[in-house]
């Protein structure tokens, strides 16, 4: 089991999602950075898919009943692991290094810090968070509450059986934190319930990324997008990276908890939404179109 002793901001259980059900309303949740997590998969062992923990900011505090190996990947953070008196290694404290697997003991504590940059972190467990898949995914869903809720202190995970050994290597070069985040847009699907003004404005100014945001959405404060078309839609499908336009004219990047239906018109679709994923509030947001 993994005893948690502090749960942080927001915690929570997520994998690759759950895709293929959004004819029924459930979005693909999952990881916010798919690729992240995958890595921290590969390095202590695990399938790709496999369940880990998605960290917001402010970091965790962990303790693991039984030897296990672990790997962290994302926002750059200081780790420190605790070892149990009466263990192989002299009891203490260590530091711990990202993107590289890390062996615990059994009743070692991992100890995550703040996010120095960027927001989310993955950690992957040799054997997996093994908590009750929903709809074939153990991701937690925070819009439509779908799998297990946010971590809470006091909680306990169970942890799968290992199925192989820790990635043999020393060092993992992990993708720095941009100040600015450079997003590729392709207008449409209702590029034409905004005036011609509107598009220019978006792809020619800076946008901050709200305190708002979360995991279903990325909230931008900037230049309001003025409409050509009144009144708003009946509800139609919403895609990962849809960028709606509510009346107030500040746009909204949906990620990975998103609804799958909505009624404010959307201006265009963000091509590959994972650095949404590091971007803090009062982060620049940039947008161009595709290249040709």
């Amino acid at each position: 089991m993994i005893e948690v002793l502090r749960s942080g901001a927001l915690t929570t259980v997520q994998d690759q999602g759950r895709p293929g059900w959004a004819h029924l309303g459930v979005p693909r949740s999952g990881a916010l950075d798919p690729a992240a997590l995958r890595l921290a998969n590969r390095l202590v062992g695990n399938p790709e898919h496999a369940a880990g923990l998605e960290l917001t900011l402010t970091g965790a505090e962990l303790r693991f009943t039984r030897a296990v190996t672990v790997a962290l990947t994302g926002a750059e953070v200081d780790l420190l692991v605790e070892h149990p008196p009466g263990g192989a290694r002299p009891a203490g404290h260590r530091p711990g290094d990202m993107g590289r697997p890390l062996s615990l003991p059994a009743g070692a504590t991992l100890r995550v810090g703040p996010a120095r940059a960027g927001v989310r972190s993955w950690l992957a467990v040799s054997g997996g968070i093994a908590v009750e898949p929903v709809l074939g995914s153990r991701a937690t869903d925070t819009l439509s509450g779908l799998g297990p809720p946010p971590l809470r202190d006091g909680d306990r995970l169970p942890v799968g059986t290992p199925t192989g050994p820790p990635a043999p290597v020393d060092l993992t070069v992990a993708p720095g934190v941009p100040a600015e985040l450079r997003l590729t847009l392709h207008p449409g699907p209702r590029q034409d319930w905004f005036t011609p003004a509107a598009l220019d404005l978006l792809f020619r100014t800076a946008y901050a990324i709200s305190p708002a945001s979360n995991r279903v959405g990325a909230r931008l404060v900037g230049a309001a997008l003025p409409r050509a078309v009144a009144g708003e839609l009946p509800s139609e499908g919403l895609v990962l990276g849809a960028v709606q336009v509510p009346p107030d004219g500040q746009p909204l990047i949906f990620l990975a908890d998103h609804p799958t239906t909505g009624g404010y018109p959307v201006i265009g679709v963000v091509e590959d939404v994972t650095p949404l994923a590091q971007g803090r509030p009062g982060t620049t947001v940039t947008f161009h179109g595709p290249q040709r």
